[in-house]
């Protein structure tokens, strides 16, 4: 019995280790095959709600420095005449790391394209802004990128400001400066991002509606609102994302929320960086 016990303790121990390490090498197939497919680097940067393995706390996932950092790696190891497919999930994070990562796809040279199967909200929206093209599901939504200030959207704070009160102390002034500047910096971030890529008066319209706080900070932004605002957006998101996406469940342990193939790329000998074209009505 006893050498039974230690049979089942082995069994249990390894069989969720080789069902991690077989995930992982699917998703790195399912990366290199939709690259080759679509001529581009992939990069996945998917947020769950991950729960610890030992205590079953609830960890909300959230775009932070290191994902960052392993985003411009990526991107550095990208040349530059290859496209960019960036895979976003995430219901946003810290506004330095968001603005990090679109900043430096919007200086990448290439085409770079966003897709969003299902949410990239707050911080992932002011990401999707930074590409040529943001292939969203039908059914996936952007949000609003308004500044939040501790637990209050900083539009609000200034909204409390406009009433009379004699009793505000020097927190709330403090935080309503605060508020005042997130709110402007913000802004000037999203016409920075799209400046060269929309027409100015639109795009001064596209980031007050984005950053001002008109909506609650979870309001879901449709396709076709994102359409009307101006946003370059495709439904034509490839089968492949949504099984690439099937290979991230919510896992016990956690895992890089940044995942790519970590070489760098260049043209080989006779090949083209880009996918092959062909000439209308060719078969």
């Amino acid at each position: 019995m006893l050498d039974y016990l230690w049979l089942y303790l082995i069994a249990i121990t390894a069989f969720p280790a080789l069902a991690r390490l077989r995930r992982e090498y699917q998703r790195r197939q399912r990366l290199l095959d939709l690259e080759k497919k679509r001529g581009s680097r992939l990069i996945t940067l998917i947020h769950r709600q991950e729960t610890m393995s030992l205590i079953g706390i609830p960890v909300s996932r959230y775009i932070d420095i290191e994902d960052s950092e392993a985003v411009l790696s990526a991107i550095r190891m990208t040349p530059s005449e290859t496209p960019i497919d960036l895979l976003l999930h995430t219901p946003g994070g810290l506004v330095l790391a968001a603005e990090l990562i679109a900043e430096a796809l919007r200086k990448h040279p290439g085409p770079v394209r966003v897709l969003v199967p299902h949410y990239a909200m707050s911080g992932g929206t002011l990401i999707a802004l930074a590409a040529t093209e943001v292939v969203m599901d039908a059914n996936a939504v952007l949000g609003p990128v308004d500044p939040q200030i501790g637990e209050y959207p900083a539009a609000s704070i200034l909204r409390a400001m406009e009433r009379p009160n004699p009793n505000r102390d020097d927190r709330f002034l403090i935080l309503a400066d605060l508020a005042e500047k997130a709110l402007r910096q913000v802004k000037e971030t999203v016409l920075g991002l799209l400046e060269g890529r929309m027409e100015p008066e639109r795009a001064a319209v596209l980031a007050d509606a984005l950053t001002q706080g008109y909506w609650t900070h979870d309001y879901p932004i449709s396709v076709e609102q994102a359409r009307g605002m101006g946003l370059p957006v495709s439904t034509d998101m490839p089968t492949e994302v949504y099984e690439l996406m099937a290979l991230y469940p919510q896992q016990g342990m956690r895992r890089p929320s940044v995942e790519f193939v970590p070489v760098p790329y260049g043209p080989q000998p006779g090949t083209s960086p880009h996918p092959p074209t062909r000439e209308p009505g060719s078969r």
